[in-house]
């Protein structure tokens, strides 16, 4: 697909922004996309939490492990980085404690942005 063409694509969707409106990294990649002019679909996972089959459907084939928040106290009490739990137990994690999920989660199509990517985020605002 022409560049064009994808960008067309990406402005006929709303982004949806999964995020917690406390979190200084959420409010920085929001202030980013707002000001290049995108619409965002707001969901704060504080109060809309994502299901175990919610987060399963948005991990995809994708590494699950990219998905957890490394600052989290259970992600580090649990030294999930030398030792990850399963996918499954992960995602089940994941579900009942939302700041165990890495944020803000920035999806537009099959794209999902994972934290402050400053270079990604304004490709995906583009």
């Amino acid at each position: 697909m022409a560049k064009s063409a994808r960008s067309a694509a990406k402005r006929s969707n709303k982004i949806q922004f999964l995020h917690k409106p406390t979190c200084t990294t959420c409010r920085k990649a929001r202030g980013l996309l707002e000001k290049g002019g995108v619409e965002l679909e707001l969901r704060d996972l504080g109060k809309e939490r994502l299901s175990a089959g919610e987060l399963d459907e948005l991990i995809g084939d994708r590494d699950y492990r990219k998905f957890l928040n490394f600052r989290n106290e259970l992600y580090r009490r649990r030294k999930m980085g030398q030792n990850p739990p399963a996918r499954s137990e992960a995602i089940r994690l994941m579900a009942a404690e939302p700041n165990l999920i890495r944020r803000p989660v920035v999806i537009c199509g099959d794209e999902i942005v994972l934290g402050f990517d400053e270079e990604a985020l304004k490709e995906m605002a583009k």
